[in-house]
């Protein structure tokens, strides 16, 4: 099993958007990523990262909210690994699964499980229902069968449902995937009322032409702008040198790269609250008592910052409170975070035996 997760870290996905975060999994055949429609929707392009591939914005090519599949232009780094589509024909209750994902800010994971229903209806659409734990952020990851065949494509939770999940037969992802490659690969829409595709070619305006009803191709979707205090927030980013749009994570979150410091930057509308927290690095292994020390003194020196620990990790956070915050003070305020924590990481890793944080994600 081991060496079967190992293969598909490769072309595992990470995707986030303004409005969400998942997964997704790159198809060298078919030369896009596959991921679920929820996690894209609203967005004509989106962020990606991975094991090999560096971060970058793709095109939204193909849009099926009825079955919840989006395809994804392929990254500009595209020697991955091959994977294999198997088959749901010989599929049947207790074949035990993989299920994997690599949502941001998480490692990349894998948990294994059985199917418990190997056609479960809903809306006309048949699923697995599977009991491998699955969390929002592995939504758009592929399942596995015990071959390393893609069989599915993880699609939701049942909510309070004890790690009970559903997904999307692979019959559904190879139809999808011919019927794209049949229009041309022109961005396109799968229209909900009469399944048809609907391109950029033959779309009469805002509606089908198959059906008439309304739909809306990935290429229509307005730009993404913040308002309020996000808008004060990544406008301070930009001032500060970084590409605001690389670094969304989903609603007001925010992910920077300060050297080899990576710092999370959340607003939290309902207290007016803003933190920066900058995961150093973890504990090390032993002699922890000096670490400890030196973060005890840096504490009086890193002014308008604080050193906590939590769990394993050490982290260098500041707060804000929104009424507070304007460009000229944040930009002051975070740029002091990004330049000491990219200072202090390399402090507790080479001279006090800390390890990185980020390593073999």
């Amino acid at each position: 099993m081991k060496a079967v997760i190992d293969q598909f870290r490769g072309v595992i996905i990470q995707i986030a958007t303004p409005y969400s975060t998942g997964t997704g999994f790159y198809l060298r055949d078919a030369d896009l990523i596959v991921t679920n429609d929820h996690v894209v929707q609203d967005n004509r392009q989106v962020v990606i990262d991975g094991h090999l591939i560096e971060k970058q914005l793709v095109k939204v090519i193909y849009s099926d909210p009825k079955h919840d599949l989006a395809f994804l232009e392929a990254p500009v780094q595209t020697d991955l690994p091959d994977i294999h589509l198997g088959t749901d024909k010989l599929l049947s209750e207790g074949d035990q699964v993989i299920a994997l994902g690599h949502p941001f800010g998480f490692k990349y994971t894998s948990t294994q499980g059985i199917i418990s229903n190997a056609s479960h209806e809903i809306n006309d659409i048949s699923y697995y229902l599977i009991d491998a734990a699955l969390n929002p952020g592995n939504s758009g990851g592929p399942l596995l069968d015990r071959q390393g065949d893609v069989i599915g494509v993880n699609t939701f939770i049942v909510k309070d449902g004890n790690n009970i999940g559903f997904s999307l037969p692979i019959n559904y992802l190879v139809e999808a995937i011919e019927e794209f490659n049949k229009s041309g690969r022109k961005i396109g829409v799968r229209c909900s009322s009469c399944l048809n595709i609907v391109d950029e070619s033959n779309i009469d305006g805002q509606y089908c032409p198959y059906c008439g009803s309304k739909v809306k191709l990935p290429s229509q979707i307005e730009d993404y702008e913040p308002i309020g205090v996000a808008q004060t927030i990544e406008t301070m980013l930009e001032k500060a040198g970084h590409d605001v749009q690389l670094s969304r994570r989903g609603p007001n979150n925010w992910d920077i790269r300060q050297g080899s410091a990576r710092i999370s930057i959340a607003y939290y509308e309902k207290n007016g609250l803003i933190t920066g927290d900058a995961y150093l690095c973890t504990l090390p292994k032993k002699e922890i008592g000096p670490l400890y020390e030196y973060l005890l003194r840096q504490n009086y020196d890193v002014e308008s910052l604080t050193f906590s620990v939590k769990d394993q990790d050490v982290i260098l956070s500041l707060l804000i409170y929104d009424r507070y915050l304007n460009v000229e003070t944040g930009l002051e305020l975070f740029t002091h975070l990004f330049e000491k924590a990219d200072y202090y990481d390399n402090i507790l890793v080479e001279e006090y035996g800390a390890q990185w944080k980020y390593d073999g994600e």
